[in-house]
């Protein structure tokens, strides 16, 4: 199974966008499966249905960070280099979808949901592309990982 159809299977299973990216990669982190799904858990529906950055963009981006990032107080290149590596993955994004914004991809008017999400029904997943975006997201990720490999400590 590719890591987009793990990630789009995760979404179907009822995991939140952003969790559905980081389970999709969870082989490759230095932490478990539940902690990092714990952490996702606040970014699903633009974070935490606010509709702002996309779920699977978060996710992206922890698992980004887990794989290239700094864990001490930069300032200087370390910092500007992960950064450009988060802003390259936007890009890429944004290429595909127009935007990293949720509610934008969504077509909704509402900046701020209800914090109650919608249940997962048939109907659900018929109106909704979030699958799709969450797939498209998976493979992005995987061809910058594929493209530039993590050092090993």
């Amino acid at each position: 199974m590719t890591r987009r159809e793990m990630a789009m299977a995760n979404f179907m299973k009822g995991y939140n966008c952003s969790q559905s990216i980081v389970l999709a990669f969870a082989d490759m982190l230095p932490v478990d499966e539940k902690q990092i799904s714990m952490l996702a858990s606040s970014f699903g529906g633009g974070m935490g249905r606010l509709r702002e950055v996309c779920g699977s963009v978060s996710g992206m981006f922890m698992i980004a960070g887990l794989l290239y990032g700094y864990d001490g107080p930069e300032t200087g290149q370390i910092k500007a280099d992960h950064y450009a590596r988060i802003q390259e993955l936007a890009r890429r994004f944004e290429e595909k979808h127009g935007t990293i914004v949720c509610r934008e991809m969504l077509g909704l008017r509402v900046r701020h949901d209800a914090p109650t999400p919608e249940a997962r029904t048939s109907e659900y997943y018929k109106k909704r592309p979030c699958a799709e975006i969450i797939g498209d997201a998976a493979e992005i990720l995987e061809q910058y990982i594929a493209e530039n490999p993590v050092a090993s400590e």
